[in-house]
């Protein structure tokens, strides 16, 4: 498996230490460069950055980073860097989506990091969901969670959740968890959320259990069919209900470190369950 770059969009200057932290440990392993990339705006000007030309030319936005952390975070950025190559990119006049899109399309890049939150994360969902930009074909999105107040705890893959619905989508999600978790020496895990089992009635809720046998068989079928197809051995979750909630009570339940799906962030999937899923799992997702 090869990511030779890693295209990191930040905000300025709430910065995700989080997401630059992951993207450290992936560009150490995989050997990747790291295109870190700022779309100037309002809200950066005022936290300082040029507005010239010239001297945003000259400006330096690692450097600004890591000093920004140091002074309201108490946190040294600089260590996990280090042996890092790590280009920098500062894009003025164009929008973060767009300024996203075009790099990633010019730079040929493998991986887009950015955390689930801040105006660029939002500026990226609303342009793309809308049709107003072309995906970068092929490139996967991982977004994380975590606000920048968070505490910054050491990352690893140790165990790969891949949520499957048996659709289109599921090779290249499972494809990707699948290389990860070999990579890593990984636990890999394949989930499925079946339709709700559960009926109102007098008293209240109950369960289906002849519904439940049904839809848990089918899945389990057709899990074990994705396994063989991609010629892959992996643990299997299956679970009912609302889908972000249950995908939660997997992580937990799996221990996971990285959530796999293939509800792609563009053209109005990730409107039905993508963006609730990464708000609700307490860990990284990787949508493919």
């Amino acid at each position: 498996m090869k990511i030779s770059k890693i295209l990191v969009p930040v905000d300025f200057p709430d910065t995700s230490l989080h997401t630059i932290h992951e993207a450290a440990v992936l560009a150490r392993h995989f050997h990747s460069e790291i295109i870190m990339l700022h779309a100037v705006t309002v809200q950066s000007h005022l936290a300082g950055v040029p507005e010239s030309s010239a001297e945003l030319a000259h400006w330096d936005l690692l450097a600004a980073i890591m000093e920004w952390a140091q002074k309201h975070l108490n946190r040294s950025v600089g260590p996990e860097l280090n042996g890092l190559t790590i280009r920098r990119i500062v894009a003025a006049k164009v929008g973060a989506a767009r300024a996203i899109m075009q790099v990633a399309r010019e730079e040929n890049v493998g991986l887009i990091m950015m955390p689930c939150g801040g105006p660029t994360f939002y500026d990226f969902l609303q342009s793309s969901s809308t049709a107003q930009l072309e995906p970068a074909a092929g490139c996967p999105v991982w977004t994380d969670a975590k606000g920048p107040e968070s505490p910054v705890e050491k990352f690893a893959i140790r165990s790969v959740l891949c949520a499957v619905e048996f659709n289109s989508n599921d090779r290249r999600a499972v494809t990707w968890a699948s290389q990860l978790a070999a990579e890593f020496g990984a636990r890999l895990t394949l989930a499925h959320v079946t339709a709700s089992v559960e009926r109102w009635g007098p008293g209240g809720t109950s369960i289906n259990p002849r519904w439940k046998e049904a839809l848990v068989g089918d899945a389990s079928q057709q899990i074990a069919d994705l396994q063989k197809a991609a010629g892959i051995e992996s643990d299997v979750f299956i679970g009912s209900g609302d889908v972000p909630t249950v995908l939660s009570q997997a992580v937990k339940e799996t221990d996971a470190d990285l959530l796999v799906t293939g509800c792609y962030p563009y053209g109005g999937r990730l409107r039905t369950h993508g963006y609730k899923i990464m708000c609700a799992v307490p860990i990284p997702v990787l949508s493919v």
